[in-house]
């Protein structure tokens, strides 16, 4: 095993005896271009290792592991000019003089070079490191593992960078080894790497595992014996340089579309489709992965997602609740899902598949997250009002600044509800920034202004009854601020949403029984109309439930929190309580709820606890967590059942959603409740108007 330290001259073994490393020197360059062309892409140099090891993974091969600088194989200069230009396929076809020849290409067949000319070396890129370790000394933190400084408006979330990683090394070198196979568990066991070698073997296949390293940056395949690649090669979309000089690949697939971070491409000495090639020659590796992205077909759709079942007690008083994170328009930029062709992003494409799927559900209550006031208006309320559905919707705090041109395109949360089952009572938007400045605990603090107070995040809280059986019902749609910088921020505004749903309890517990259902029944609130909905009878009508304390109302709590399992949001929700000096609000001062902790009086858990939560709820290529939830009272309500997980056959072949059959990076949670029957219920008596009548 060659370490960072180890001494030099003493780590190679060639043929059983001590060898000296062997470079290029610079001055060499031009003999190795007059051999380019002599080159034949089927021919193999393997030099066995005689030192060989059981390493997990490798097959006996000797896996060199160290931390590899970023620029090993990237940043060599162009010694090429279009005179002296050869197309390395066995053809040996030759690019015409003065036609057109990008930098690109002519830095691809500098590697080549560099390739070909060491590829009797066994691990001879640990070999070149080492001496670059020496002359350059220790390797600096890469960009892309730097503190970034967040926008406001950028739509992430937390990245892998929080995942437990290897840092002592994070590169692989089985180059030069004869390999004929890799095993899977190369793969799957070694996921933290950022660059692996396996150039100069006997390599026919990789195997489809090879997506399960998905932190990859570099991989060189170069001079084997792949007449393929597999479709899972889209599934390392950190990919940077991706080479596959000297092989016998004819094609590639449409899943390369998806490594939007690739700078390079090595196809030369493959037997390529002329038209692939010719994009790269001209155009770069960039070009090909967006020709190849843009013309993805939408491919094999998942298989359903199952329905799990919890309860299958028969009741007469039960509802189902479905919570979406859409993906606002405005976010949906190439910039931010470059995996994602870009006809597939556009609102056009993604509007109808949001609709179908809240309409297929047909849940009682849908709360939708990342909707803007313009396809409230103009889309969702329209159309969802011809299932019965009537919403309640608020745009984030900062619409109220804005022009009307422009707060149209503000996003906010909207709660649609099914009105010929229920009746909106009452409603209230918490805004969270305006809350937490006017509080005279925390006005005064440096964070609140600072941290809090841009941050203009809000919740839609929701009161509804039940025309049928009488019960009441809260319903609170959230979206809390999404940066993992941020815990204190999200902590606190939930702690002020449960402030405020908790005093809004408290008052519409003594909310007045409805004198006159069937007058709501055709009533506008608000000015939302019911277009076009299906004139039905509601039944006979109950009267309104009584309820002693806010506590006692049935509860919903459904968003996007952007916390999962573990932080103070999920503690503060499930446990009812966290302390003062909560991890994550750090060194923070936010008044009485750092003197004296947070609290609410709910018993709360998550609809999907009894089955285990969801294996996530946003997927993109950097995060894959559970960040969405439904929330419900426990004393109150009970699930029925919930909406299973996605297709996992699937999702090995998909790095991230939004994609053709998932129109946000979010999932479509659902779940059904029952309400409790209540052993001592005062019933207060109502009057429906003149054209019903009270069954005896």
């Amino acid at each position: 095993m060659f370490g960072q330290n180890h001494p030099q001259g003493q780590h190679m073994m060639m043929n059983g005896a001590p060898g000296p490393q062997r470079y290029m020197p610079m001055g060499m360059m031009n003999k190795y271009q007059q051999q380019n062309s002599q080159h034949q892409p089927g021919q193999q140099h393997h030099h066995p290792h005689p030192q060989q090891q059981n390493h997990p993974g490798g097959h006996g091969a000797m896996g060199h592991q160290h931390t590899f600088s970023s620029g090993t194989m990237s940043n060599a200069t162009p010694h090429f000019t279009p005179s002296n230009l050869h197309i390395g396929t066995p053809t040996n076809n030759q690019i015409v003089l003065g036609e057109l020849v990008s930098e690109h290409w002519q830095q691809q067949l500098q590697l080549v070079a560099e390739a070909r000319a060491v590829s009797s070396t066994p691990h001879h890129h640990c070999r070149k490191e080492g001496v670059s370790r020496v002359s350059k000394g220790p390797v600096e933190a890469s960009p892309e593992h730097s503190p970034r400084i967040a926008d406001d408006e950028e739509r992430n979330r937390a990245s892998t960078d929080e995942e437990i990683r290897r840092q002592d090394w994070d590169a692989m070198d089985l180059s030069g080894q004869g390999l004929r196979a890799l095993s899977p568990s190369l793969f799957r066991d070694y996921m933290f790497l950022g660059k692996l070698y396996i150039d100069n073997n006997r390599l026919t296949r990789l195997h489809p595992a090879l997506g399960h390293l998905r932190s990859l940056t570099h991989l060189d395949a170069s001079n084997n014996q792949l007449r393929e690649i597999p479709e899972e090669i889209g599934m390392l979309v950190n990919l940077k340089a991706l080479l596959l000089f000297d092989n016998n690949i004819h094609s590639l697939p449409n899943e390369i579309g998806y490594l939007h971070k690739l700078e390079m491409l090595g196809i030369e000495g493959n037997p390529l489709d002329e038209d692939l090639k010719d994009e790269i020659i001209r155009r770069g590796s960039r070009a090909l992965v967006t020709h190849l992205r843009e013309n993805m077909e939408a491919g094999d759709a998942p298989n359903e997602r199952d329905w799990h079942i919890l309860d299958e007690t028969c009741t007469a008083d039960t509802l189902s609740v479905l919570s979406y994170n859409i993906l606002c328009d405005k976010y949906a930029t190439s910039s931010q899902y470059g995996y994602t062709p870009s006809e597939v992003l556009a609102w056009n494409y993604r509007k109808d598949i949001i609709l179908d799927e809240v309409k297929g559900h047909n849940a009682d209550i849908v709360c939708l997250q990342e909707v803007d006031q313009e396809r409230y208006n103009e889309f969702f309320r329209r159309e969802l009002a011809h299932q019965d559905y009537r919403g309640v919707f608020s745009p984030k705090t900062r619409a109220k600044t804005m022009a009307d041109k422009e707060a149209k395109f503000v996003d906010g949360c909207a709660t649609f509800y099914k009105s010929q089952k229920y009746i909106l009572l009452d409603k209230h938007v918490i805004d969270f920034a305006n809350t937490a400045i006017n509080r005279p605990d925390m006005k005064g603090e440096h964070d609140t202004f600072n941290r809090v107070m841009p941050r203009d995040h809000i919740a839609v809280v929701t009161f509804f009854e039940n025309r049928a059986t009488g019960s009441r019902l809260i319903v609170v749609n959230v979206h809390i601020y999404w940066d993992p910088a941020f815990k204190d921020v999200k902590l606190v505004q939930v702690a002020i949403m449960m402030e405020q749903v908790s005093r809004l309890a408290d008052r519409w517990a003594k909310h007045p029984p409805c004198a006159d259902k069937a007058a709501f029944r055709h009533a506008e609130f608000d000015g939302e109309l019911n277009l076009g909905a299906a004139e039905e009878s509601p039944g006979e009508l109950a009267p309104s439930q009584e309820y002693t304390s806010g506590t006692q109302i049935p509860l919903l709590i459904c968003g996007d929190f952007n916390s999962a399992v573990g932080t103070g949001v999920y503690d503060l929700i499930t446990q009812g309580h966290v302390s003062g000096d909560h991890a994550d609000l750090a060194n923070h001062s936010y008044g009485n709820f750092t003197r004296d902790g947070m609290a609410h009086p709910f018993a709360l858990k998550s609809a999907y606890s009894g089955t285990d939560e969801l294996s996530f709820t946003n997927y993109t290529p950097t995060f894959s967590g559970v960040i969405d939830y439904i929330w419900y009272s426990t004393n109150a309500l009970q699930v029925r059942g919930v909406l299973g997980d996605v297709d996992l056959d699937y999702l090995s072949r998909v790095p991230g959603f939004p994609n053709h059959h998932f129109p946000s990076d979010h999932l479509v949670l659902k779940a059904e409740f029952s309400v409790k029957s209540r052993k001592e219920i005062k019933v207060v008596e109502a009057k429906f108007g003149p054209q019903k009548e009270r069954r005896s």
